[in-house]
């Protein structure tokens, strides 16, 4: 049985905006899936489809096999949900919002209490448990979001942007945290602008832009398919124009000590540097320009945009 399945899922708001144009998607049990996309693809309206905040205009959605339109109370049961801004009352007591948040799914006190403290402690907030959420640091709402959603130990996380506005340190003690409850069989549906962290963790990935699914693939297979890399060097002395460099697609200098370097994939890094030590460049450091999912997105849905337009 398939964690979520989307079926033309059509969604025009009542100024004639077509948000959703009959996307269809699949989400295996166990997985953990990247929705991306460009702001204002459809993404947020897809995810509140599925959690019941945005009325669809038409199509299926089934969350382990229930119908959000004949299963709606059974399909909730098994979601949990993080969205992009806080909606916590800010005025109450951190353990108070996460044990509040058990009740509305039937879940006993004593139990609620007990699985609090588990993800109370787990995700850092122990300290901060008696204190009004208006006090904490935005990394540590963020976490109480993440909280609030597990405490009825959903099947399926749907994670809205997630790290947003976190610190380095802090958003990848929540990559640990959310790998980890991947593995225990949660299913993570995981939005980010963040790619780096999709491409980290998700192993299946849907690119949505203008309403519509551009790609739907395994996060390695799509991998294979970026056919150059680009490349930033750093050189140990600085050079008045960029050397010709064999195979390579393009090569630019960004100033007198740095390169920039266009690689494709039928050419090997060492063969790159080996032409660097024949013409005499040291080179002190290098890193990718951006990370490779990075440069796929940007390819991708400058395509889409490009076949937009010539329609």
């Amino acid at each position: 049985m398939h964690a979520l399945d989307i079926t033309q899922l059509h969604k025009t708001y009542a100024n004639g905006m077509q948000a959703l144009k009959g996307i269809n998607l699949t989400v295996e049990t166990g997985d953990f899936f990247a929705l991306l996309g460009p702001n204002g693809a459809g993404k947020s309206t897809c995810i509140g489809i599925v959690t019941s905040l945005v009325n669809k205009t038409s199509g299926q959605v089934s969350v382990f096999g229930h119908s959000i339109d004949e299963e709606l109370i059974q399909a909730k049961s098994l979601l949990g949900s993080v969205p992009q801004e806080f909606n916590f009352n800010s005025f109450e007591p951190v353990n108070e919002i996460i044990t509040n948040q058990g009740g509305f799914y039937g879940v006993s006190l004593k139990t609620a209490q007990q699985q609090a403290d588990y993800y109370l402690r787990t995700l850092g907030l122990w300290p901060h448990r008696f204190q009004q959420a208006r006090n904490l640091s935005g990394g540590m709402k963020r976490r109480l979001m993440i909280a609030r959603a597990l405490i009825h130990k959903p099947r399926l996380l749907i994670l809205d942007e997630p790290t947003a506005g976190v610190d380095i340190e802090l958003r990848r003690s929540m990559w640990e945290f959310m790998e980890e409850i991947n593995q225990q069989g949660t299913t993570i549906i995981l939005t980010t602008h963040y790619l780096e962290e999709a491409e980290r963790m998700c192993r299946n990935i849907a690119i949505i832009d203008e309403g519509n699914i551009i790609q739907n693939s395994g996060m390695k297979s799509l991998l294979k398919t970026l056919n150059s890399e680009t490349f930033v060097f750093y050189l140990e002395s600085d050079i008045d124009a960029p050397p010709v460099l064999k195979d390579c697609l393009q090569t630019v200098l960004l100033d007198s000590h740095t390169l920039e370097v266009e690689v494709p994939e039928t050419c090997s890094l060492n063969d790159v540097i080996r032409q660097f030590d024949t013409l005499g460049i040291v080179v002190n450091r290098m890193r990718n320009k951006v990370n490779r999912l990075e440069e796929l997105f940007v390819r991708i849905t400058a395509k889409q945009q490009e076949a937009i337009h010539v329609v």
